[in-house]
């Protein structure tokens, strides 16, 4: 198929376009999709795209923000490099705000943008931006492609990097020139990168210190981060647990990296993890973090976390050991590999009887609790009946606030890689077209949205793209006509003064769903919930559902700004 759309383009025998040149170097990384929009800029490589016959599938999302969001999804549940085309100036910078999400969550995404021509770089020329200057602090690495012959091996360097040791976005902008640009042959594509060399393998000293902290240790912990999913080290992370009986705290990113439903798992810890993950953590006397980075949300009060605990760090980013919590024994490492070798070595198991029965009781006498509501929607009640209906193995995707930690806490994550949310950056907007990026990286799975009723209209338009291509994802807008998490902010910290938190007068959701020719109900009476949910789940096909909740429920517990975790409130009703 290559040769063939060679030998149509219009320079003659021999020569190719730069353009080709990239079609050619994304099918030899094996790119399967690719998210875009076009535009001036990338007029050439959309055209090379057609000449080649698309040979990969191209997904048109609506907006630059809808198309890097929906990338991120299908790198979170596939594993795979998500692809992301975007034109020159407007186009690239409404890619920021889904770089730095990547980068943050530590997606792998290789971003393709158009620039201007050489020629007029720098001469603030219609539709220039300088996206290499605006990308630099949050991209793992950025490219501006000076020849065309460089591009085969720029893609392949790309893929690499944002692939190996801690993922990442990497950025390539191509100045339309470049990829209009006739030449006979690309250069090497052998990668050249000397000053890359991320470390995987532990150090065999240092993991015999872990060994020994396990062995002496009365009140472990193991607190298991998105580092253990993103090396596809589930199945060691649990047969370590096991082989040890180590309790374990889910980082919000980490969910889905040990069972739920375990019998070991704590639950998710910090701001609004459970009282017994956070408690655990504080009376520890030996944790263990495996690829998790000890953000804010988690520790809180940083001289609260862990106050009494030999701190083990392993992790893929030697930047992240130490950068906030004193580490004990740092180990650089993939998180995988590091589990593999740990089993293959002599530990003896430590005494934790007492220590996993005082998790129990805690367990049973300070669960997630909430209050049902007759009137309304329970929003706690309603995420456990879209657990039990989807028997927990649906992949879901959320976008940020109070429905995101409802989520969090009340669908039980049985299984890797079906958690989609924005931790680091917080981004309203993600859930949809994360959800739509995951439908394509798996289309034999339930894919299911919970969104609030802000975020869902900062990317709504994206349901074009369900709609489009049949997608069968099932979007419930948990609607309580308020930004919620602000506006619980604004209750408990700002004296009940609701400065621009309401959303008193939301658009009809129904009818925008309906407009995209997609299937959609209204539910307003926790009666009526079982029902819709059989039905929804029952359709082979895209459905909205507007569940109307009452807009003064909270999320509890909370651990208050500047608190530490030992210090949470609403742990009890």
């Amino acid at each position: 198929m290559a040769v063939e759309a060679r030998q149509k383009t219009e320079a003659g025998k021999g020569f190719v376009t730069g353009a080709d040149l990239l079609i050619e170097a994304l099918v030899e990384a094996k790119v399967e999709k690719v998210f875009g929009y076009p535009g001036g800029a990338v007029l050439p490589i959309y055209d090379a795209m057609f000449r080649h016959e698309f040979p990969f599938e191209h997904i048109l999302c609506r907006h630059e923000q809808g198309s890097i969001h929906a990338a991120e999804g299908y790198a979170r549940v596939t594993g795979k490099p998500g692809v992301v085309i975007a034109t020159s100036g407007p186009g690239a910078t409404n890619l920021i705000t889904g770089i730095t999400d990547a980068m943050m969550d530590s997606l792998p995404l290789v971003i393709i943008t158009g620039q201007v021509g050489q020629g007029v770089i720098g001469t603030d020329a219609f539709q220039e931006a300088d996206v290499l200057g605006l990308t630099t602090p949050i991209t793992k690495y950025n490219y501006q492609v000076q020849d065309a012959k460089e591009l085969s091996r720029v893609v392949n360097e790309a893929f690499y990097i944002a692939t190996t040791g801690r993922p990442g976005p990497v950025l390539i902008d191509i100045p339309k020139n470049i990829s209009a640009e006739l030449t006979v042959q690309s250069e090497s594509n052998t990668i050249e990168l000397p000053g890359y060399q991320p470390n995987v393998k532990p150090n065999a000293l240092q993991l015999q210190k872990l060994a020994n902290l396990l062995e002496q240790a009365e009140r472990p912990v193991l607190l298991a981060g998105a580092g253990v999913l993103l090396s596809d080290g589930t199945k060691y992370l649990r047969e370590f647990v096991e082989r040890y009986e180590i309790p374990v705290v889910n980082t919000l990113l980490g969910l889905g990296n040990f069972p739920g439903t375990h019998e070991l798992f704590l639950g998710m810890g910090g701001m609004h993890g459970t009282y017994t993950a956070n408690m655990a953590i504080y009376e520890a006397d030996v944790l263990i973090n495996i690829g998790a980075r000890f953000d804010d949300r988690l520790t809180g009060k940083v001289a609260n976390f862990a106050p009494g605990a030999k701190v083990a760090h392993i992790d893929i980013d030697p930047a992240e050991i130490g950068k906030i919590i004193r580490t004990d024994v740092p180990i650089v490492a993939d998180a995988k590999t590091a589990l593999q070798a740990l089993l293959a070595m002599d530990i003896k198991k430590p005494e934790t009887t007492e220590w996993i029965a005082k998790q129990k009781e805690n367990k049973e006498n300070y669960p997630y609790w909430y209050k049902r509501n007759e009137e309304k929607v329970s929003p706690q009640w309603l995420i456990e009946q879209i657990c039990e209906k989807s028997k927990g193995e649906a992949i879901v995707a959320t976008d940020v606030g109070q429905h995101q930690m409802w989520a969090a806490q009340f669908y039980a994550f049985n299984k890797p890689h079906n958690w989609l949310t924005s931790g680091g950056l917080g981004t309203m907007g993600f859930g949809l077209p994360a959800a739509i990026g995951a439908q394509f990286g798996r289309p034999d799975d339930l894919v299911i949205a919970i969104v609030g009723d802000g975020g869902v209209q900062m990317t709504i338009q994206e349901l074009a793209v369900i709609h489009e291509h049949s997608l069968p994802v099932k979007v419930f807008i948990v609607n309580n006509e308020a930004l919620g998490m602000v506006r619980q902010w604004q209750e408990k910290f700002h004296g009940e003064r609701y400065s621009s938190s309401l959303l008193t007068k939301n658009p009809d959701f129904l009818k925008i769903a309906e407009g995209y020719g997609i299937r959609s109900m209204l539910v307003e009476k926790e009666k009526d919930v079982p029902g819709v949910l059989e039905d929804v789940f029952a359709y082979d096909g895209p459905v909205v559902v507007d569940f109307r909740i009452d807009w003064k429920e909270k999320v509890f517990p909370m651990v208050a700004p500047g608190k530490g975790n030992n210090e949470m409130v609403g742990v009890k009703p």
